[in-house]
């Protein structure tokens, strides 16, 4: 049966390096949660109203193939008219996280543009523990490096 992973499971299974207790920075949390981890961006991210660009997470991710990750949003950002897309990490992936960042101003707001500092929190990771193992993740986008990567098509 699926079940997602508590805090302490996501950091027992050693997935996540560095593996940081919940903090505060820039007014935005990351790390540790009671059934999740918030991810940092590891650069400056400026984004232009209607734009998407990539970032890449702080954090260095190492999935054992019987765990599966859904990135999600941060309300303090989707507040500000700022999403993550979501994603799957799929198991037996490692590597930095290539993240989609679109920056959409919301009704009533006049933000042309919007930096998130490098080092805020910008996602939510959700852990799912599989019923069993399965094949480790093997394509394109095995070991991710600290560089955005962008889409590859083979």
């Amino acid at each position: 049966m699926a079940m997602i992973l508590s805090g302490k499971h996501i950091r027992e299974y050693n997935i996540i390096t560095p593996h940081e207790p919940r903090t505060r920075f820039g007014g935005v949390s990351y790390g540790e949660g009671p059934a999740g981890y918030d991810i940092r961006t590891a650069q400056k991210i400026k984004l232009d109203a209607g734009s998407t660009t990539l970032a890449v997470s702080l954090e260095h991710f190492t999935m054992p193939n019987n765990i599966l990750g859904l990135v999600k949003d941060k309300s303090t950002w989707a507040r500000q008219g700022i999403f993550v897309q979501n994603t799957v990490i799929e198991p037996g992936w490692r590597g930095f996280l290539t993240l989609e960042v679109s920056f959409t101003p919301l009704i009533g707001t006049y933000e042309q543009f919007y930096t998130v500092l490098n080092g805020v929190g910008i996602a939510q990771i959700i852990f799912f523990r599989i019923d069993g193992q399965v094949e480790a993740y093997e394509g394109k986008y095995q070991d991710q490096g600290k560089d955005a990567t962008p889409a590859i098509f083979e």
